[in-house]
């Protein structure tokens, strides 16, 4: 029987209770509405409200209850509205009328409005722990690589010589500022709203703050109706994991890009590549290109989110059931590509040599050239619109800037010398980026040794 139904003569029609209920994906909370309960009925029991005995039995009741579901001993009824009820009539089946006291000064609004606030605190905590690993991969990849010269590109062009590990730092940095919103964002979840009842609170004389106190929680929400009918914390959670999505395919869209014949600067461990039907010769990144295609499900996810709440009249509507698959299906999404992430990055195969000749062509070290004669006293306009000269000549010429003669440097301008060759050497051009945040070597083992540290700090 639904907890609701003494009041109709006539029961819910099946198909409209199989589009009423949400035990299918609301399910998955057993363990925070439990954990919500136990904390509701300690409270009960401390403000009188319920006598010793009744407080004693529900709680225990309800430990076994958790138990028996993780032991694999219970299974959840796919006949209950929700977890809530299937919770509370397991309860009163196994301890009689003590169950049926639970409820007191509670409402299924600030039940569940509690459950997800506990179940995506968690969850949340869980991807701040993958992002971590993530980034400790990046980390020891990045201190492989610090001294492989690659192109770096502006507008997909050739543009200056970075290092490969200073290119994987910079996705460290994003994953760094991911961590920090998604702390924030706990930060912001993580109040109770237990005691808000419907939407009007209750006549009893509830301790609001002792109960968030048992869950951990950081405070007591402020307004009743706000605390049923709030899923900011969702959208917030949400808008959080699209971001983290948005790195993670535009790092999926390089390792893409770096596994092609044309760069093959990379080559993805066969663990986490698949082949071809009808090529043979075909290895394919599809790890990647998943996680690029699933950061397009967890923006849906947003926008779903978003529609769903803008219209709604407070206080709570049965449109916020509609809450749960989203912001599920964007955590779910999410955890799943981390997972494959982290592991496709520490096994990939590196290849320095073609990201040394790719770097070699495309003038990369014309900026180079251009600061050397400044540094022999020309302005820097003058010497970029000789260096651009140079390029021209090279390029007419089928030359680079290292194969060109110095009869020929010295043509365009006579404060060329041979000291130029070391100036545009790579290797060189690299080492005198020595400024913090920049790609030589030494700075990149400092952007190592931070990230190391946050990590450690958080």
């Amino acid at each position: 029987m639904k907890l609701w139904a003494s009041n109709f003569h006539k029961a819910l029609d099946k198909q409209a209770d199989d589009f009423n209920s949400s035990i299918s994906f609301d399910s998955r909370m057993y363990k925070q509405d439990i954990t919500g309960s136990i904390a509701h009925a300690r409270m009960l029991g401390k403000q009188g409200i319920i006598t010793a005995g009744d407080c004693e039995a529900i709680i225990n009741g309800l430990e076994g209850i958790l138990a028996d579901i993780e032991a694999g001993k219970l299974e959840i009824s796919p006949e209950a509205e929700d977890i809530h009820s299937f919770v509370e009539g397991e309860l009163t089946s196994r301890i009689g009328d003590a169950g049926k006291r639970l409820h007191t000064a509670r409402s299924r609004n600030d039940q569940v409005a509690l459950d997800i606030r506990l179940y995506l605190r968690d969850e949340a905590s869980q991807i701040i722990s993958d992002i971590k690993g993530l980034i400790s991969v990046l980390c020891d990849k990045a201190d492989e690589c610090k001294e492989y010269v690659m192109p770096g590109y502006t507008h997909m062009q050739r543009a200056q010589p970075v290092t490969f590990g200073h290119h994987l730092m910079a996705y460290a940095q994003m994953l760094l500022r991911d961590i920090d919103r998604l702390h924030d964002c706990i930060k912001r979840m993580n109040v109770s709203p237990l005691g808000s009842g419907a939407l009007a609170t209750t006549t009893y004389d509830l301790d609001r703050e002792y109960t968030a106190s048992l869950l951990g929680m950081d405070g007591i929400t402020a307004n009743s109706l706000d605390s049923v009918s709030d899923r900011d914390f969702t959208v917030e959670l949400i808008s959080c994991l699209s971001l983290v999505m948005v790195h993670l395919s535009r790092f999926s869209e390089e390792i893409i890009l770096w596994c092609s014949w044309e760069f093959k600067f990379i080559e993805l461990d066969d663990a986490y590549s698949t082949g071809s039907s009808i090529m043979p010769q075909k290895k394919n990144p599809d790890m990647a290109e998943l996680v690029r295609g699933k950061a397009g499900r967890v923006f849906g996810d947003l926008t779903a989110m978003l529609t769903a709440l803008k219209g709604l009249p407070l206080a709570y509507n049965k449109d916020m059931q509609e809450d749960k698959e989203a912001v599920f299906d964007a955590v779910d999404t999410v955890k799943m590509c981390l997972e494959v992430f982290a592991p496709m990055i520490s096994t990939m195969k590196v290849l320095p040599g073609n990201m040394r000749k790719a770097a070699s062509g495309g003038f990369i070290n014309a900026t180079d050239c251009a600061d050397y004669l400044v540094e022999k006293g020309l302005p820097f306009r003058d010497a970029y619109k000789i260096v651009s000269e140079i390029v021209a000549h090279c390029i007419e010429n089928g030359l680079t800037l290292e194969s060109m003669s110095i009869g020929d440097y010295k043509s365009f301008c006579d404060k060329f010398g041979n000291d130029v060759y070391d100036a545009i050497s790579l290797e060189s051009c690299v080492m005198r980026r020595n400024v913090s945040g920049g790609p030589a070597p030494e700075q990149v083992a400092k952007q190592i040794a931070n990230v190391r540290k946050t990590l450690t700090d958080m």
